[in-house]
Order: structure tokens, then sequence, then C-alpha cells
């Protein structure tokens, strides 16, 4: 699973997007949520993403391991 963060086609905007989650959509609508009140902003889920608005990546990273999954930050 990658945690990365994401400007294009945003308005210049970041976004952090979670990509690679083993999971069925409900249990990532699930996730999603949990991710959206521990950060405190909005965002959604799209095909097998998660999107929280923001740079996010630490705060997602911590609460994905509490979770039990195991992440990766990529890029820059």
């Amino acid at each position: 699973m990658r945690i990365t963060r994401e400007t294009k086609g945003r308005g210049g905007k970041a976004v952090t997007v979670i990509s690679g989650l083993p999971v069925s959509p409900e249990e990532l609508k699930i996730i999603a949520k949990k991710l959206k009140q521990r950060c405190g902003v909005g965002g959604s889920t799209k095909e097998a993403t998660i999107e929280i608005q923001g740079d996010q990546r630490t705060v997602c990273k911590d609460a994905l391991e509490a979770l039990g999954y195991t992440c990766k930050l990529a890029g820059g």
C-alpha cells in the first residue's frame, strides 16, 4: 500500500492519495471515514483509492498502521 501526495488537476491544492488497500469497496469507505475523522478534513473514495484533503501523509500512515496495515510513503 502506498501513500502519496498529489496536486495535479486540483488547482494546486495538495491531496493525500492512499492506493493498494486489499479490501472490498465497502471496507474502503469505512477506512476512509475513519481517516477523515482522524485528520479532521474531507475526502473521498475513487475506484480503489482513498483521497484525503491536504498533506496528511504521516497522520494517515500512523492511523493505518494502528489498524494493522503496512504502509509506505511514496513520492516527495
